[in-house]
């Protein structure tokens, strides 16, 4: 089988017992699996939940807390514990992992993305393991990925994976709510996540877990979108992982023969918090939407907010998000060269959006 880079995301009801608790059982398959791709000689990125679910208990909670303190002071203590257990049971198939937990700021903020990126692929060279988690003991609600499924979805286009398998207690999407509809079929393939599939696909979160087949599926079309081939599922043996790369894995498959990887650049703007607004006109949406120009002064008439040279800002046709991108200009400069044209203005820059720093929404 050639070389792969495969991002793995094992949930909490993947890890877990009825308890809440770490299941032994589960967590040994998930190594043997993973030691299985290991072995075959792909490059492999553990998404692993757990940290919680691995701590609550030695914190005195009789069931997984609900506040956000005691979710943290749970995972300050189960992270610990968690990666212990992987680095104990990784060390019998001579796999040495290292853990990495990561914020939202690590995907919004540029020089921390690269820094993310280069430390994964340093990692990978080295044939390392690396183990990522959501930094939850320091997170805030503005700050988290909301479930690991985004983050494992995240990692999976800053690395340019060549597949995401979204390990779960379910074997897949179905066509309605398979806990309430005896009659509900599985949907062995898609090429395109629609609404429709996202909302029967609501309310199927597991007791342990923050996220349902709807946040894969949110998570599956952003991965997708930059590229990388899914699969939402579940099995058992050391062969379950293999079996799923081959095409006959117990679940989903989420692929476009469409998509291409969006350079490491473009997926940062995609991800990056905005500074402000630039409105456009006619001839200046049809240049940066079909004939891959860049985004010049004459071709904006109005703006929004403060930013500096550097900051990202979205574009607007009227009232319409047609995308957004790096701005070579601050908004004082803006202001002074906007719906000029080249020569009209002492401004040695000729394009506030250069193609390159570009991406359409």
């Amino acid at each position: 089988m050639e070389r792969k880079r495969i991002v793995v995301k094992i949930g909490s009801s993947s890890l877990t017992n009825a308890k809440g608790e770490i299941d032994k059982q589960k967590f040994m398959d998930h190594i043997q699996a993973i030691a299985k791709l290991k072995q075959l000689g792909h490059d492999i990125l553990l998404v692993s939940s757990g940290a919680v679910a691995a701590g609550f208990r030695m914190l005195g909670y009789s069931s997984r807390p609900v506040t956000i303190k005691g979710k943290q002071a749970a995972a300050a203590v189960g992270q610990s514990l968690l990666i212990g257990r992987y680095t104990e049971a990784f060390s019998k198939y001579g796999i040495i992992p290292a853990q990495i937990l990561l914020t939202r700021h690590d995907f919004s903020e540029k020089k921390r993305y690269k820094n993310a990126y280069a430390t994964f692929a340093e990692l990978l060279d080295r044939s390392i393991l690396p183990i990522i988690n959501e930094n939850d003991t320091v997170s805030v609600t503005e700050l988290t990925f909301g479930d690991n499924d985004m983050l494992s979805a995240l990692v999976s286009g800053l690395v340019h994976a060549d597949h995401l398998i979204i390990l779960t207690d379910v074997n897949g999407l179905y066509d309605a709510n398979p806990l309430k509809n005896r009659e509900a079929k599985r949907i062995d393939r898609i090429a395109e996540i629609t609404d429709e599939m996202l909302g029967f696909a609501s309310g199927t979160a597991s007791k342990v877990g923050t996220g349902g087949m709807q946040s894969k599926l949110i998570a599956a079309r952003y991965a997708m979108n930059a590229g990388v081939k899914v699969f939402i599922g579940n099995g058992t043996g050391e062969n379950k992982l293999t079996a799923i790369l081959e095409g006959h894995g117990d679940g989903t498959y989420v692929e476009s023969e469409s998509c291409s990887i969006l350079p490491m650049n473009k997926q940062w703007l995609t991800l990056t918090e905005v500074s402000g607004k630039l409105f456009i006109d006619d001839g200046a949406v049809k240049a940066i939407t079909t004939g891959g120009k860049s985004l010049l002064p004459a071709g904006i008439y109005a703006f929004e907010g403060h930013f500096e040279k550097g900051d990202v800002v979205e574009v607007y046709d009227r009232h319409i998000l047609i995308g957004r991108g790096e701005t070579l200009y601050s908004s004082d400069l803006l202001e002074k060269a906007m719906g000029k044209r080249t020569g009209e203005t002492d401004c040695p820059i000729e394009v506030v959006i250069h193609r390159n720093n570009w991406v359409e929404v």
